[in-house]
């Protein structure tokens, strides 16, 4: 059974959605699957359940000072040496869930996941799994709509917004250029409380490809690949942080 909805998505978040238009012909508003919040199946929704509890016990603890949010690149961290090193020691809370879309994070945050939590800081990552199935404006949007929607539900909390890491071996794939697109749309909310930051650069090697030795499947992290996405949003946490 489907948890009730903690409300609906918020004001700012829906007029991102009301606000997309695929040509100017239309100007009627459409369902578009990246903004709208979705569930997935029974195994993701035990997933689900399984990080309320931690985020529960994380409000009960006054902890969770901050907060990562995204797929299974962010549920990759599964508390492995750069973890422990970087993120434990601040009470930081993963909240990725692997194969999400932008549509399964929002319908997370309706739910519940972030209830009650006063993080300094999200550090959000979310959209390659879109890129199969969206396009560009419509990745983009979904990701607008999950910092509207964090925005609203955690005002006091800076976003550490990340570009989408690039996917695929070559530089010249079409994936590669789709992602760009979409890290040029959402670069577009940097301002205030949201801190967008590029550090796809820091997997690639000089001649742009992606190596096995941090992306063994061109899309997944090896404990280096962690161990470079660690240092490289540092100084940025650290500022926000107030460190």
């Amino acid at each position: 059974m489907l948890r009730k909805s903690f409300g609906s998505l918020p004001l700012a978040a829906a007029l991102a959605v009301s606000s997309l238009i695929f040509s100017a012909g239309e100007a009627t508003a459409q369902a578009i699957p990246a903004v709208t919040p979705a569930p997935r199946d029974e195994k993701w929704m035990k997933t689900h359940e399984a990080l309320l509890e931690k985020s529960k016990q994380a409000r009960e603890e006054n902890g969770a000072t901050l907060v990562f949010l995204g797929d299974s690149i962010t549920a990759g961290w599964r508390q492995n040496e750069a973890w422990q090193k970087f993120y434990a020691p601040r009470k930081a809370l993963n909240l990725g869930i692997g194969g999400d879309r932008t549509q399964h994070v929002l319908w997370r945050l309706e739910n519940g996941e972030v209830e009650g939590l006063k993080p300094k800081a999200v550090v959000l990552m979310i959209g390659t799994n879109n890129s199969g199935s969206d396009p560009v404006d419509a990745i983009a949007a979904g990701v607008k709509a999950i910092v509207a929607d964090l925005r609203s539900r955690l005002p006091e909390t800076d976003v550490l917004l990340l570009a989408v890491f690039p996917r695929g071996e070559k530089p010249e794939l079409p994936v590669r250029d789709k992602l760009k697109q979409v890290n040029a749309e959402i670069a577009k909310l940097d301002g205030g409380k949201v801190h967008y930051l590029d550090i796809g650069e820091t997997f690639l090697e000089k001649d742009g490809t992606l190596s096995k030795e941090i992306m063994p499947d061109f899309l997944h992290l090896t404990p280096k690949g962690y161990e470079r996405w660690a240092e490289a949003i540092e100084p940025s946490l650290k500022k926000i942080l107030g460190e």
